[in-house]
């Protein structure tokens, strides 16, 4: 664990991706960085600390001579490096050997192992990097498509803490006025026109709201947007899965209930990120593992922004109605037409629901024709359904287009704050009940005191974000995740 150590120790870590490649970067970060690496070589000859300067040496630690020569040294001076301290990242031959020995040198050296995430973590405790702006450094490494690396990227450069950090100046003008009141409270003197501060907190919660509510288009941008594919065993979803995918990722099988878990994958379409879910196909079964799957596919459904609900061409019109009653409670009904009409349901994540068709290649015109009747009678208000042969290839590039459609995630503009993070969605959703308790306390006419306390409160959460008010476990467990080097 990270808190095990201090920022004393000079840490050191292969930083490029594990394996073997031309050349391969390890980084050492601390205050004896230079010392270890490279003592022959005086501070006072080195160029002026804003500078990076690049070296070929002949070797590391000229007291533990190794065959692997001349690597490149490339310097970073305190307090203009990524971790705040004097930095030295040393290329060397990409082979696997050559980096474990690099590393296997410089801690008999006297540098540590540095644990995932313990150099960004260093530029946060150094003040380089506030704890949003460190989180997003494992974003940009993560970003799997140009609209996430847009969010992570503004969020590095500081965007979203600088909106932050605006909101807070404004709530401490606010709490500061409340308190001076009272401190005067004997003398019932009012500092602040009532009516200005109502006004001033319902803006804050306005740009809270509309940060809190960026959260589903930020989750979808950064880990895919949800599609569950459901349906009865055997209408062609690990088929379908696996052309959507280019991949062989599902099971396909004429026996019922081959796919027995959930599997999952991305991909890209139309610049959007999907994340496709196939599911265990649904039916009556006494077999208890195919069971647990069908439960595991109606969480699924629960979770998807986007139900692809794929139905076997060849089922007669008559048991479309039951197989729908099995399918639409676990789904929810959110469909465009009882959205219009104001219907709510459990399952309110489920923006809209695509009725696929598969097998058409083996129906004519007028099974077509019933099918779609059928399937307007189930979905009103949806639109039809698309019919495809996933095993022959037809019509799924009108899937792909009606997936692109259903998906609607509005383009952003470039200075827009989008939340991506679910640590972040969680505090903003504290701060925006805490400005909320203290807009309705101003319209009661409650103390100032209970006032004060929830404007503190919401000061509390949009400071945890930022890292100014974060416990120490919390700290750990974020950095935990990222990367050992980064």
């Amino acid at each position: 664990m990270i808190d095990n150590f201090t920022n004393d120790d000079t840490i050191c870590a292969i930083s490029t991706p594990a394996g073997m490649g031309g050349i391969a970067v390890v980084r050492v970060s601390g205050r004896e960085a230079l010392a270890v690496v490279a003592p022959s070589r005086k501070r006072a000859s080195l160029p002026e600390k804003n500078r990076h300067p690049a070296q070929i040496a002949p070797n590391v630690a000229p007291a533990h001579p190794t065959d692997h020569h001349h690597v490149v040294l490339t310097l970073f001076r305190t307090p203009h490096s990524f971790t705040g301290e004097d930095v030295i990242e040393i290329s060397c031959h990409g082979s696997r050997w050559i980096q474990q020995e690099m590393v296997n040198l410089l801690i008999r050296c006297g540098c540590r192992a540095a644990t995932g995430g313990e150099f960004t973590r260093r530029a946060f405790t150094n003040g380089r990097l506030d704890l949003s702006q460190a989180e997003a450094v494992a974003d940009v490494i993560a970003s799997s498509s140009r609209a996430s690396h847009r969010i992570a990227m503004s969020q590095m450069r500081g965007d979203f803490s600088r909106e932050l950090n605006g909101l807070r100046e404004q709530l401490l003008h606010f709490v500061s006025l409340m308190e001076l009141e009272l401190d005067f409270s004997e003398e019932e003197v009012e500092f602040a026109d009532r009516s200005h501060l109502i006004a001033l907190a319902e803006e804050i919660s306005r740009v809270i709201a509309r940060l809190t509510e960026s959260f589903s288009v930020g989750n979808a941008i950064k880990n895919g947007l949800p599609v569950a594919i459901v349906g009865e065993t055997n209408a062609g979803k690990s088929t379908l899965l696996n052309y959507l995918l280019h991949d062989d990722r599902a099971l396909v099988s004429d026996i019922h209930g081959t796919t027995r878990d959930v599997i999952e994958d991305t991909i890209t379409l139309g610049g959007t990120l999907f994340r496709f879910i196939d599911t265990a196909g649904i039916r009556e079964t006494t077999d208890r593992i195919e069971s647990m799957g069908i439960e595991r596919t109606f969480r699924k459904m629960s979770e998807a922004q986007i139900v692809l609900w794929v139905i076997d061409g060849t089922t007669p019109v008559n048991e479309i109605a039951p197989i729908a009653a099995r399918i639409m409670p676990k789904i929810g009904a959110s469909v465009e037409g009882e959205e219009a009409a104001g219907t709510t349901s459990a399952c309110a994540q489920v923006r809209r629901i695509i009725a696929v068709v598969n097998k058409s290649d083996l129906l004519n015109s007028g099974q077509m024709a019933a099918l779609t009747a059928a399937l307007h009678d189930i979905l009103p208000g949806s639109t039809p359904p698309i019919f495809i042969s996933a095993r022959e290839r037809i019509n799924l590039d009108t899937l792909q287009a009606a997936l692109i459609s259903a998906a609607s995630i509005p383009e952003c503009d470039e200075n827009e704050v989008i939340v991506t993070n679910a640590r972040h969605y969680r505090a903003l959703t504290h701060a925006g009940e805490a400005i909320a308790r203290a807009i309705d306390g101003l319209h009661t006419g409650i103390s100032g005191d209970f006032v004060s306390q929830d404007i503190r409160e919401c000061m509390h959460y949009l400071g945890e974000i930022t890292g100014e008010i974060t416990p120490t476990d919390i700290l750990t467990t974020i950095f935990s995740h990222f990367c050992i080097g980064k």
